[in-house]
């Protein structure tokens, strides 16, 4: 088993925490958060290890996972690629694109693994699906939250849209060759809301939508392909493949049969993927567990969560 600690003990550290200490592969030896009140208090109610400084926490692990706020990754994970140790790190992987790329280059350096917490990969709904999507020409995303003080203070893109923003790169394998996008801020001081439009060089349009001040919870993805249609609910965890092929020559009476102006006959029918429920931080975990025990590569590599913010970026760049 490999030997855990966690840097950073908020909502989102607690549930790593939590995760970590009922995982198979992973021995959860503490965690250490900046705020020592508060580190106290977590180990005080749920029984963790709590480190005084991030140094001793560091020493006494394999595996760092990095769960703080996102303007200190980068220098966790230079502490924690110093000390010869592999990094989990949530996203946005850091800050910059400039402290990313140092970070990649930091770890192959050191010859070590790294995996950024893009969570959405892990989806149960998309991985039933993932393989269905095979060069789509227009996607649509639609991601929508209550507003909450936590994380605001960073842009709604950051915050929210770089998830589908990884999905998409994940997907689509071909350049951007355009982003355009507008973005409001209506509470915070940071856009609140987005809208993003990606071109790729392929033809492939890709349309974002962000919010963090709506009435209500959203998180789907529309993929649009040569004969197929292809949605996911990713909070639902639920899915949807719509399919057509050439018509028989005799259909039934219940087949459903279009015809386009040209005489064309296609006939839809509809998928019904298997979700298998898991939950998807454990399994971004434990992959990641496998990667460092097998030395094979991550799920989601530091390239990946570089590139989503690359993209982020850009995006952020056109308000």
């Amino acid at each position: 088993m490999l030997k855990a600690g966690v840097l950073g003990a908020g909502h989102l550290g607690k549930i790593h925490l939590r995760l970590l200490k009922q995982s198979e592969k992973y021995n959860l030896v503490g965690f250490y958060d900046a705020d020592a009140d508060n580190g106290r208090r977590v180990a005080q109610e749920l029984g963790y290890t709590f480190f005084d400084s991030i140094e001793s926490l560091i020493d006494a692990v394999d595996m760092v996972d990095i769960v703080t706020p996102t303007l200190s990754h980068y220098e966790c994970a230079k502490m924690a690629i110093a000390k010869g140790k592999h990094i989990f790190i949530e996203k946005p992987i850091t800050n910059t694109v400039e402290e990313a790329e140092h970070i990649r280059a930091l770890l192959a350096k050191h010859n070590l693994r790294g995996q950024v917490g893009h969570v959405e990969r892990f989806n149960p709904a998309f991985v039933a699906v993932k393989n269905d999507i095979k060069s789509p020409m227009f996607i649509e995303t639609h991601r929508l939250a209550e507003f909450n003080p936590r994380g605001t203070d960073v842009p709604v893109v950051l915050d929210l849209m770089i998830h589908d923003i990884d999905i998409i790169l994940s997907i689509v394998k071909s350049e951007i060759r355009h982003i355009s996008a507008s973005g409001v801020a209506v509470i915070s001081d940071t856009p609140d809301i987005a809208n993003a439009r990606i071109e790729f060089e392929n033809g492939c349009v890709a349309n974002l939508t962000a919010s963090r001040i709506s009435l209500k919870k959203m998180r789907k993805a529309r993929f649009f392909q040569k004969d197929a249609y292809i949605s996911v609910d990713f909070l639902s965890k639920t899915c949807e493949v719509v399919k057509m092929k050439d018509a028989p020559e005799r259909p039934d009476d219940f087949d459903m049969i279009l015809q386009n102006a040209e005489g064309v006959k296609k006939q839809i029918y509809f998928d019904n993927p298997k979700i298998t429920e898991t939950n998807s931080i454990l399994d971004e975990l434990e992959t990641f567990a496998d990667a460092i025990t097998n030395d094979t590569t991550p799920v989601v590599t530091l390239h990946d969560g570089t590139e989503a913010l690359r993209v982020a970026t850009q995006i952020i760049n056109c308000f």
